[in-house]
């Protein structure tokens, strides 16, 4: 009944309620992030969402970012290093994760809820197992329970594992334990950076992925 109904409506009511009590915030950080990031202040990009009935596909949304890294360019006009762009207020985006605020729009639009598996990059989406697919089988969410158990310092594969077992058992409870700790971790700035990355490094399959692969 939650999962499949309430979830949906508090979604909805809740992103509302922020987007109407933090817009002070969100309009300041625009007008920060345009200075700092010399334009734009958002950060745009397809991202695949919960996987349509019809289609059997992920439905591909745009999500909506506060921009934490500037468009630097070399010689060549080829982007630098993301440690390079990512600047001193990207850095402050970032570890207080104000720069997922945006994000209230996708939810409210109904693109994403507010807990589950983060939205990864489409280009992904050939490199899953099937397991781990069933993680597309919910709406992404703007936190999820791998969010508050390591973040970008867990393998891969871990927080796929989490994120499966996550739609597997969806409880307002469980939610609202994942909410809190998200809070937590917010306050404490844990897991931001990975041990050899400024974000998290890229996932190029699994072993498992690549074995069914190789069987194809």
């Amino acid at each position: 009944m939650y999962a499949k109904c309430l979830k949906r409506v508090l979604d909805f009511l809740l992103s509302l309620i922020a987007l109407a009590v933090l817009s002070p915030i969100l309009l300041i950080l625009m007008m920060i992030g345009a200075i700092a990031m010399k334009g734009n202040p958002f950060f745009t990009q397809l991202r695949p969402g919960k996987i349509s009935k019809k289609t059997g596909e992920e439905r591909i949304f745009r999500l909506i970012k506060f921009r934490t890294m500037s468009n630097a360019k070399d010689r060549d006009g080829n982007l630098l290093p993301d440690d390079v762009r990512l600047n001193k207020y990207g850095r402050f985006l970032r570890s207080t994760s104000l720069d997922e605020l945006p994000e209230l729009l996708n939810i409210l639009k109904g693109d994403m809820a507010i807990v589950g598996p983060r939205p990864l990059l489409v280009k992904y989406l050939p490199l899953y197992s099937e397991e781990q697919r069933h993680r597309h089988d919910v709406r992404p969410g703007l936190t999820g329970y791998a969010q508050v158990h390591g973040r970008n310092t867990v393998t891969w594969e871990a927080k796929f594992e989490m994120d499966v077992a996550y739609v597997r058992n969806i409880t307002f409870i469980g939610d609202l334990k994942i909410i809190f700790g998200t809070v937590g971790a917010v306050l404490k700035r844990d897991g931001i950076s990975s041990e050899t990355s400024v974000t998290m490094e890229e996932f190029k399959g699994s072993k498992i992925t690549q074995e069914e692969t190789s069987q194809v």
